[in-house]
């Protein structure tokens, strides 16, 4: 069905997309959000995407954003009425979602699906990711409530969705983990109006369906 929003393809439980739709409720940029069943992705996300994999975002004039990060750059580019994007391209902040998003998310991988990679003892894959992903940021927010300093920034909402799976893995070990000021912040994000709207479900959408809008 036409619309004269842009078109966010997406899937609710993925972190990549949880960051992207966190973005844009963010900057109250309303999309057309198309939930995407990932075994039987549709033949819109195949025709604008040849990745297809989800977020993927259309903007309808041609221009298509198939990087979460892109995606989250843009929305704040619309509005940041936060400031949100001042430290974005800062040296550290730009090292921080890279190591998120590199080695952090590819130990954090091991770690989830430890039976996968029976080479080594899940807390093999779990020390790991401590080292690389969730020391840093303890070792940053045991003197500040967000990554950015007094309040949120880009880097808080591209980590916050990774930080959360590793969490959930073995919620019990974590609940007596020695990162107090991670699950502080985790926590903030968790119970956040942001992340309640972010994650409202929606049925697969399917093609003539009326559409459904993120907004805030």
């Amino acid at each position: 069905m036409p619309t004269a929003l842009p078109v966010l393809y997406s899937f609710r439980r993925c972190p990549y997309a949880m960051r992207a739709r966190m973005a844009l409720l963010q900057a109250g940029t309303a999309v057309e959000l198309r939930e995407v069943d990932l075994r039987r992705k549709p033949a819109e996300l195949l025709a604008c995407s040849a990745a297809a994999t989800v977020p993927v975002l259309d903007l309808g004039d041609g221009q298509v954003l198939n990087q979460s990060l892109d995606i989250m750059r843009w929305a704040l580019v619309q509005n940041d009425p936060e400031g949100w994007l001042n430290l974005a391209d800062a040296p550290d902040h730009q090292a921080l979602v890279q190591d998120n998003d590199g080695a952090f998310k590819a130990a954090l991988d091991r770690y989830k699906y430890a039976e996968r990679h029976p080479q080594q003892p899940r807390e093999v894959y779990r020390d790991e990711a401590l080292a690389c992903g969730v020391a840093p940021l303890e070792a940053r927010l045991q003197t500040t409530p967000f990554l950015g300093g007094a309040g949120p920034c880009l880097s808080d909402l591209a980590v916050f969705p990774f930080v959360r799976q590793f969490a959930a893995v073995q919620p019990l070990w974590w609940a007596g983990a020695t990162y107090p000021a991670t699950r502080r912040w985790l926590a903030h994000w968790q119970s956040s109006a942001l992340f309640t709207a972010c994650m409202v479900k929606r049925p697969v959408w399917q093609a003539g369906a009326a559409p459904a809008v993120l907004s805030a």
